[in-house]
This record gives C-alpha cells, sequence and structure tokens, in this order.
C-alpha cells in the first residue's frame, strides 16, 4: 500500500491563530479608516496573501507602501497572540506518528516568512518537516491550487497522494482544486461550512496514519 503525505495549512490548523489575526486585522483597520464586517473577513481575508487582501481595501500601491502596511498588520498579530500561542491540541503526538511511519510532510500557507519563523520558533515542529512554502512560494494564493501542486511536487508526491489539512474555505477550495484529500479542521469554520473536506475534525485527538493512508485510498 502506496503511502500519502500530509501537507499542513499553518494559520488556524498548526495554531489557533485566527482569533488574533482578526484582531490585528481590525486593529489595522480601524488606524486606516476601514470596518470590515465578519463576512467580509471571510471572504476577503482568510486564506489569503497579504498583497491580495491589502490592495482589495487601498487599490494599487506601491511596493514599499504594500510591504510596510503588510508588516504594520503582522506585527501586530505576532504581539497579540505571543503570550497565547501554543499547538492545536494532538497535533505533536500526530506529527510524531507520521514520522515514526516516515510520512512526509509540508507546510502550505498563505503567511508572510516572519510568521512562520515566529510560530515555528515557539513550539518544536519544524523538524517534522520535509518542506515549507509562504508566501514566497506562490504567485497566486488560494483558493488557487498553486500552493498544493508546489508542496505535492516538492515532496516527489502525486495530489492525490496527498491529504491536505486546512481551516479556510480559500484553502479547502485549493486543496481540492489541486487533487488533494481534504481533512477540514473546525478552528475558523463550523463542520457544515467545511462539508465539502472528506472529513471533519475538532483538533487532531484521535487522528491518525491509518485515517490519512485511507483517505487516499478512499476508504474513509
Amino acid at each position: 500500500m502506496r503511502k500519502p503525505a500530509v501537507i499542513f495549512d499553518m494559520d488556524g490548523v498548526l495554531v489557533d491563530s485566527n482569533p488574533f489575526h482578526r484582531q490585528a486585522i481590525g486593529m489595522f483597520c480601524k488606524q486606516h479608516g476601514f470596518s470590515l464586517s465578519e463576512e467580509e473577513l471571510r471572504v476577503k481575508v482568510y486564506g489569503r496573501t497579504n498583497k491580495e487582501w491589502i490592495t482589495t481595501l487601498f487599490g494599487t500601491l506601491s511596493d514599499e507602501r504594500l510591504a510596510r502596511y503588510a508588516e504594520e498588520k503582522e506585527s501586530l498579530f505576532r504581539q497579540l497572540f505571543a503570550k497565547h500561542l501554543e499547538p492545536v491540541k494532538g497535533l505533536i503526538d500526530f506529527l510524531e506518528q507520521l514520522k515514526k511511519e516516515e510520512i512526509s510532510c509540508a507546510i502550505a500557507t498563505s503567511a508572510p516568512p516572519a510568521n512562520v519563523d515566529f510560530i515555528l520558533s515557539r513550539i518544536p515542529i519544524r523538524g517534522n518537516f520535509n518542506a515549507i512554502l509562504d508566501d514566497r512560494s506562490i504567485t497566486h494564493s488560494k483558493p488557487h491550487p498553486e500552493i498544493y501542486l508546489k508542496a505535492a511536487g516538492i515532496l516527489g508526491m502525486l495530489p492525490a497522494d496527498c491529504v491536505v489539512i486546512e481551516d479556510s474555505l480559500s484553502g479547502v477550495a485549493s486543496a481540492k482544486a489541486a487533487g488533494c484529500r481534504v481533512i477540514g479542521i473546525t478552528t475558523t469554520h463550523s463542520a457544515h461550512e467545511l462539508s465539502e473536506t472528506d472529513i471533519v475534525i475538532a483538533d487532531f485527538s484521535g487522528l491518525t496514519v491509518e485515517t490519512v493512508t485511507n483517505l487516499v485510498h478512499q476508504r474513509v
């Protein structure tokens, strides 16, 4: 039986960080005279790169100004999240299971590298991943399939043999468009909202290598 690969989004998957992103975005928008509803956040922000959602608000920006706005928002996020950062329940045990069974793993996130380093410097999991893709790795943000196609390629896997774990609707759409199987985790959206995924979990407690292996063989 062929082994799968497992590809993790970061925010809302490895860590339950999205409430702090929402706070940071709210603070950023207020400082710049914008007000976004929860629905607008879901549609325009979650799972997307800073370049995409910031230019949606401000319109065309110089590279310098865009970078400055993005770092302003991310700095707010890191300040807010620093004292609350911990892995999602069951993550460490699940990663150790995957490592023991020699299952290839990757992170595929729309986050900037500073946030990736911020999170991975505080939870000891960097060594569990064969590849880490951030917003520098892609031209098109989720829901475009680019990031998951690239992650599968780097791992030397067919997308159909990859299981993606996602919390955002744009991320789920991205993974499905790439041809991957998808596990939805309910940190950001309800189980009903994640009904397009193959299975839904609340956290990593009870998730096993057998479950992800069976997913790629369509036996769940």
